[in-house]
């Protein structure tokens, strides 16, 4: 099966993106199965969530901006000052160089042009075979990366907790392509193991998504039970692939 990256959404790449209408970049998305509108309608489908909420005020979009791109990532803060995403997200690939830090900003509980926090990014940390001479690996179990922000936003917003589980039925939470500006979850996904710290399954998600959390159920609460990195359009769907909450370095140093 061929796995697509869910790339940033480039937003403001022309005024139909901007306004989350439908353009050719998700064409692969929004033509699934015999409907063409069928990928579009399930995002569409998604519930609209009050970012400015707990828990939701602790998801965010990852912001970056230069001359020639403006685009953004989904993170999830799940400390004070550590957000979790993509590493994807962090790669210029035009450039063919990693973003620098001081690039990326972190606007949490983000809706309608409005965040609660705003905090920029210090450092991210990547696995140690990724970023090897400044490339990018696309092994799908690399594909993270943790941000350290600047400010500890997370004293003030919340962060939510991390949680390794064999049983991974749960829901998606993030800034997909058409709804960009609002913060959106997904109905049940019920994922299944893949090997090497991953699972797969048939989700709503597309470009914008990237770093997503999936979050499940906990008798504390939701947790983070991993990340979303790729995509694999279906007639069945939209097969997702996440990355386990296991295969992050963390250190919360």
């Amino acid at each position: 099966m061929r796995w697509l990256f869910v790339l940033c959404a480039v937003l403001w790449a022309s005024q139909t993106a901007a306004q989350g209408q439908f353009t050719s970049i998700w064409e692969p998305v929004c033509t699934l199965g015999h409907d063409t509108a069928a990928g579009c309608d399930d995002i569409r489908a998604r519930e609209i969530l009050d970012a400015s909420t707990e828990p939701w005020r602790a998801i965010g979009r990852v912001n970056f901006a230069s001359r020639s791109q403006r685009s953004h990532c989904t993170g999830v803060l799940v400390a004070e000052h550590l957000v979790l995403t993509a590493a994807h997200c962090l790669f210029n690939t035009a450039r063919q160089r990693w973003i620098p830090p001081g690039s990326i900003r972190f606007a949490s509980g983000y809706q309608r042009g409005e965040a609660i926090a705003v905090s920029s990014v210090t450092a991210y940390r990547l696995d140690a075979e990724q970023g090897v001479g400044g490339r990018f690996n696309n092994r799908a179990d690399l594909d993270w990366a943790v941000l350290e922000l600047d400010q500890p936003i997370g004293v003030q917003l919340g962060f939510f907790s991390i949680f390794q589980t064999a049983e991974r039925v749960g829901s998606v939470v993030g800034y997909p392509g058409l709804r960009p500006h609002v913060l959106s979850q997904t109905g049940s996904c019920a994922p299944n193991p893949s090997g090497d710290g991953l699972f797969h399954g048939i989700c709503p998600v597309m470009m914008g998504d990237s770093g997503a959390p999936f979050l499940v159920q906990t008798d504390a609460g939701l947790a983070v039970a991993g990340i979303l990195s790729r995509i694999a359009p279906t007639p069945d769907g939209i097969d997702a692939l996440f990355l386990s909450i296991q295969e992050f370095d963390l250190g919360r140093r």
